[in-house]
């Protein structure tokens, strides 16, 4: 069986919730707290996952274990790519035509609730 690599994963999640798309994102949908603490819990993760990657080889049940959070790993990644895409397209249709940030907010309250239901 091959073994299981998310650090990267975890890396690149960590980097897309620290840009600048995501944090304005955050603030207009009033998620700026939750981002916080999804990026503390993602830094500790990633620490542990360092060690499990390493053990992996060894230890079925830490084989086992990082297969499970894998599914995780990779739901978060798709999530993190979703919001920095809204993100991306809140700044490009503000800085087409500021009226259409009430069309957008509007449109974006949707996206909110399920990304908000994906996180918790």
């Amino acid at each position: 069986m091959a073994e299981f690599i998310l650090s990267p994963i975890a890396d690149k999640i960590i980097g897309g919730l620290g840009s600048e798309a995501v944090k304005q994102i955050s603030l207009v949908w009033g998620v700026n707290d939750e981002l916080e603490q999804l990026t503390e819990t993602i830094s500790t993760i990633q620490a542990v996952l360092l060690d499990a990657e390493k053990k992996q080889s060894h230890n079925n049940q830490v084989k086992n274990w990082l297969q499970r959070l894998n599914t995780v790993v990779l739901k978060a990644d798709d999530l993190m790519d979703e919001v920095n895409t809204q993100g991306l397209r809140h700044q490009l249709i503000m800085s087409q035509n500021p009226l259409a940030n009430q069309v957008l907010f509007s449109f974006n309250l949707i996206r909110h609730f399920y990304i908000l239901d994906c996180i918790q």
